[in-house]
Protein backbone atom coordinates (compact mmCIF):
# COMPACT_ATOMS: atom_id res chain seq x y z
CA UNK A 1 0.00 0.00 0.00
CA UNK A 2 1.42 3.47 -0.61
CA UNK A 3 1.94 5.38 2.35
CA UNK A 4 1.09 9.68 2.21
CA UNK A 5 2.11 11.53 4.75
CA UNK A 6 0.47 15.66 4.19
CA UNK A 7 2.13 18.09 5.91
CA UNK A 8 1.25 21.79 6.53
CA UNK A 9 3.93 24.41 7.29
CA UNK A 10 3.96 27.69 8.67
CA UNK A 11 1.70 27.45 12.25
CA UNK A 12 2.78 30.72 13.65
CA UNK A 13 2.81 32.40 10.84
CA UNK A 14 0.13 34.57 11.16
CA UNK A 15 -3.78 34.23 12.35
CA UNK A 16 -5.41 33.68 9.14
CA UNK A 17 -2.56 30.71 8.37
CA UNK A 18 -3.59 29.56 11.31
CA UNK A 19 -7.16 29.59 11.04
CA UNK A 20 -6.58 27.62 7.91
CA UNK A 21 -4.54 24.88 9.01
CA UNK A 22 -6.33 24.27 12.21
CA UNK A 23 -9.80 23.67 9.64
CA UNK A 24 -7.15 21.68 7.20
CA UNK A 25 -6.56 19.06 10.39
CA UNK A 26 -10.31 19.75 12.00
CA UNK A 27 -12.02 18.99 8.94
CA UNK A 28 -9.51 17.18 6.65
CA UNK A 29 -6.72 15.08 6.39
CA UNK A 30 -3.83 17.07 7.83
CA UNK A 31 -1.32 14.91 10.75
CA UNK A 32 1.22 17.00 10.88
CA UNK A 33 1.91 20.54 11.44
CA UNK A 34 5.11 22.47 11.15
CA UNK A 35 5.19 25.34 14.21
CA UNK A 36 7.00 28.79 13.63
CA UNK A 37 8.49 29.26 17.56
CA UNK A 38 9.46 32.81 17.63
CA UNK A 39 6.53 34.42 15.85
CA UNK A 40 3.58 36.66 17.57
CA UNK A 41 0.86 34.61 16.10
CA UNK A 42 2.00 30.86 17.34
CA UNK A 43 0.42 30.88 20.70
CA UNK A 44 -3.05 31.07 18.89
CA UNK A 45 -2.01 29.05 16.60
CA UNK A 46 -1.52 26.24 19.17
CA UNK A 47 -4.59 26.78 20.91
CA UNK A 48 -6.17 26.42 17.89
CA UNK A 49 -4.77 23.05 17.50
CA UNK A 50 -5.19 21.82 21.19
CA UNK A 51 -7.71 19.33 21.38
CA UNK A 52 -6.01 17.62 18.39
CA UNK A 53 -3.86 14.89 17.81
CA UNK A 54 -1.91 16.09 15.40
CA UNK A 55 1.77 15.08 15.13
CA UNK A 56 3.52 18.90 15.34
CA UNK A 57 7.01 19.57 14.77
CA UNK A 58 9.41 22.35 14.53
CA UNK A 59 9.29 24.61 11.15
CA UNK A 60 12.82 25.96 12.03
CA UNK A 61 12.08 29.74 10.43
CA UNK A 62 15.19 32.33 9.62
CA UNK A 63 13.63 34.52 7.08
CA UNK A 64 10.48 36.33 9.04
CA UNK A 65 9.82 38.05 11.88
CA UNK A 66 12.32 38.40 14.39
CA UNK A 67 14.63 35.83 16.33
CA UNK A 68 14.82 34.51 20.07
CA UNK A 69 18.15 35.45 20.23
CA UNK A 70 19.39 38.89 20.47
CA UNK A 71 20.39 39.76 16.87
CA UNK A 72 23.77 41.23 18.37
CA UNK A 73 24.96 37.11 18.62
CA UNK A 74 23.12 36.58 15.03
CA UNK A 75 24.15 39.22 12.75
CA UNK A 76 24.40 36.82 9.45
CA UNK A 77 21.00 36.45 9.46
CA UNK A 78 19.68 39.82 10.86
CA UNK A 79 19.16 43.21 8.97
CA UNK A 80 19.82 47.16 10.98
CA UNK A 81 16.39 46.57 12.75
CA UNK A 82 17.07 43.43 14.61
CA UNK A 83 14.72 41.05 12.07
CA UNK A 84 15.40 38.09 9.94
CA UNK A 85 17.05 38.94 6.54
CA UNK A 86 14.04 38.39 4.24
CA UNK A 87 14.11 34.94 2.04
CA UNK A 88 14.65 37.09 -1.23
CA UNK A 89 17.70 37.89 0.28
CA UNK A 90 18.40 34.81 0.82
CA UNK A 91 17.80 33.89 -3.19
CA UNK A 92 19.85 37.28 -4.43
CA UNK A 93 22.77 35.94 -2.74
CA UNK A 94 24.52 33.02 -4.68
CA UNK A 95 26.83 32.64 -1.73
CA UNK A 96 26.16 31.37 1.85
CA UNK A 97 26.09 34.31 3.97
CA UNK A 98 24.88 32.17 6.96
CA UNK A 99 27.67 31.76 9.75
CA UNK A 100 27.19 28.31 11.59
CA UNK A 101 27.73 29.41 15.05
CA UNK A 102 25.25 31.71 14.60
CA UNK A 103 22.26 30.12 13.34
CA UNK A 104 22.51 27.00 15.30
CA UNK A 105 21.83 29.42 18.57
CA UNK A 106 19.06 30.31 17.03
CA UNK A 107 17.85 26.96 15.92
CA UNK A 108 18.11 25.75 19.64
CA UNK A 109 16.55 28.81 20.76
CA UNK A 110 13.45 27.78 18.91
CA UNK A 111 13.89 24.17 19.79
CA UNK A 112 13.84 25.72 23.74
CA UNK A 113 10.75 27.95 22.85
CA UNK A 114 8.87 24.90 21.29
CA UNK A 115 9.25 22.80 24.04
CA UNK A 116 8.24 25.60 26.16
CA UNK A 117 5.31 25.90 24.48
CA UNK A 118 3.79 22.56 23.58
CA UNK A 119 5.11 20.73 26.60
CA UNK A 120 7.53 18.37 24.70
CA UNK A 121 10.08 18.26 22.09
CA UNK A 122 9.24 18.61 18.14
CA UNK A 123 8.08 15.20 16.89
CA UNK A 124 9.94 16.15 13.74
CA UNK A 125 12.33 19.18 13.37
CA UNK A 126 13.39 20.84 9.78
CA UNK A 127 13.63 24.53 8.33
CA UNK A 128 11.71 26.95 6.33
CA UNK A 129 12.06 28.80 3.20
CA UNK A 130 15.87 28.99 3.36
CA UNK A 131 18.10 27.11 1.20
CA UNK A 132 21.47 27.98 3.10
CA UNK A 133 23.92 24.67 3.28
CA UNK A 134 24.93 26.29 7.05
CA UNK A 135 21.30 25.97 7.97
CA UNK A 136 20.50 23.00 7.46
CA UNK A 137 23.93 21.96 8.39
CA UNK A 138 22.86 23.38 11.34
CA UNK A 139 19.41 21.61 12.01
CA UNK A 140 21.48 18.80 11.19
CA UNK A 141 23.84 19.42 14.28
CA UNK A 142 20.73 20.30 16.68
CA UNK A 143 18.50 17.46 15.78
CA UNK A 144 21.41 14.79 16.71
CA UNK A 145 22.19 16.83 19.74
CA UNK A 146 18.91 17.01 21.39
CA UNK A 147 17.38 13.34 19.17
CA UNK A 148 15.10 14.61 17.32
CA UNK A 149 14.27 13.51 13.96
CA UNK A 150 15.65 15.32 11.38
CA UNK A 151 13.52 15.86 8.04
CA UNK A 152 15.66 16.87 5.45
CA UNK A 153 14.56 18.29 1.87
CA UNK A 154 15.00 17.02 -1.46
CA UNK A 155 14.26 19.22 -4.99
CA UNK A 156 15.40 16.70 -7.42
CA UNK A 157 13.27 13.57 -6.38
CA UNK A 158 15.75 11.72 -4.44
CA UNK A 159 14.20 10.43 -1.64
CA UNK A 160 15.17 11.67 2.03
CA UNK A 161 16.04 9.49 5.12
CA UNK A 162 13.15 10.21 7.76
CA UNK A 163 13.66 8.39 10.37
CA UNK A 164 13.50 4.40 9.78
CA UNK A 165 12.37 5.46 5.65
CA UNK A 166 13.09 6.48 2.73
CA UNK A 167 10.53 8.92 1.60
CA UNK A 168 10.08 11.14 -1.65
CA UNK A 169 9.56 14.56 -0.92
CA UNK A 170 7.17 16.63 -3.33
CA UNK A 171 6.41 20.72 -2.62
CA UNK A 172 4.42 21.96 -6.15
CA UNK A 173 2.86 25.13 -4.35
CA UNK A 174 5.41 27.64 -6.05
CA UNK A 175 4.75 26.00 -9.25
CA UNK A 176 2.48 28.50 -11.88
CA UNK A 177 -0.67 27.01 -12.53
CA UNK A 178 -0.62 24.87 -9.24
CA UNK A 179 -3.87 23.09 -8.55
CA UNK A 180 -3.47 21.24 -5.43
CA UNK A 181 -5.60 18.21 -6.04
CA UNK A 182 -4.29 17.45 -9.30
CA UNK A 183 -0.67 17.92 -7.97
CA UNK A 184 -1.69 15.62 -5.55
CA UNK A 185 -3.52 13.14 -7.37
CA UNK A 186 -0.60 13.41 -10.13
CA UNK A 187 2.39 12.42 -7.48
CA UNK A 188 0.64 9.58 -6.13
CA UNK A 189 -0.37 8.14 -9.53
CA UNK A 190 2.92 7.96 -10.18
CA UNK A 191 4.26 6.56 -6.84
CA UNK A 192 5.14 2.65 -6.13
CA UNK A 193 3.32 0.18 -4.13
CA UNK A 194 4.79 0.49 -0.30
CA UNK A 195 6.14 3.79 -1.20
CA UNK A 196 6.57 6.71 1.37
CA UNK A 197 5.83 9.66 -0.31
CA UNK A 198 5.40 13.09 1.66
CA UNK A 199 3.29 16.11 0.16
CA UNK A 200 4.20 19.14 1.59
CA UNK A 201 1.23 21.87 2.29
CA UNK A 202 0.70 25.79 3.03
CA UNK A 203 -2.67 26.13 4.11
CA UNK A 204 -4.04 29.24 5.29
CA UNK A 205 -6.70 31.93 4.93
CA UNK A 206 -5.40 35.50 3.65
CA UNK A 207 -4.78 38.44 5.80
CA UNK A 208 -2.82 41.49 5.99
CA UNK A 209 0.05 39.75 7.52
CA UNK A 210 -0.02 37.02 4.58
CA UNK A 211 0.12 39.57 1.82
CA UNK A 212 2.81 41.84 3.07
CA UNK A 213 5.09 39.61 3.42
CA UNK A 214 4.80 36.32 1.42
CA UNK A 215 4.90 35.60 -1.56
CA UNK A 216 3.01 32.54 -1.49
CA UNK A 217 -0.97 33.53 -1.13
CA UNK A 218 -3.44 32.52 -3.34
CA UNK A 219 -2.29 28.39 -2.75
CA UNK A 220 -2.90 28.81 0.69
CA UNK A 221 -6.77 28.87 0.70
CA UNK A 222 -6.52 26.57 -2.49
CA UNK A 223 -4.93 24.24 -0.51
CA UNK A 224 -7.58 24.40 2.53
CA UNK A 225 -10.37 23.65 -0.18
CA UNK A 226 -8.59 20.45 -0.75
CA UNK A 227 -7.80 19.07 1.83
CA UNK A 228 -11.07 19.47 3.58
CA UNK A 229 -12.59 18.45 0.11
CA UNK A 230 -14.48 15.38 0.88
CA UNK A 231 -13.99 13.57 -2.52
CA UNK A 232 -9.71 14.10 -2.03
CA UNK A 233 -10.58 12.03 0.84
CA UNK A 234 -12.76 9.62 -0.99
CA UNK A 235 -9.94 9.38 -4.05
CA UNK A 236 -7.15 8.63 -1.57
CA UNK A 237 -9.30 5.34 -0.02
CA UNK A 238 -10.30 4.32 -3.34
CA UNK A 239 -6.68 4.52 -4.80
CA UNK A 240 -5.90 2.73 -2.05
CA UNK A 241 -3.31 4.85 -0.06
CA UNK A 242 -2.62 5.15 3.28
CA UNK A 243 -2.22 8.61 5.33
CA UNK A 244 0.08 8.79 7.62
CA UNK A 245 2.19 11.13 10.02
CA UNK A 246 5.86 11.65 10.96
CA UNK A 247 5.67 9.12 14.01
CA UNK A 248 4.89 6.15 11.59
CA UNK A 249 8.54 7.34 10.26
Amino acid sequence: MKKLLLRADDLGYSEGVNYGIAKSVKDGIIGSVGVMPNMASVIQGLELLKDTEVCLGQHTNICIGRPLTHPSLIPSITNSNGEFKSSREYRQTKEDFVVLDEVILEIEAQYHRFVELVGEPPRYFEGHAVFSANFYKGLEIVAVKYGLKYSGISMDGSPVHIGSKDVIFHMDSMKPEYVPFESLKSAMEKANEDEYNMFICHPGYLDGYILKNSSLTLPRPMEVDMLCDPMTREWLEESGIELITYDDL
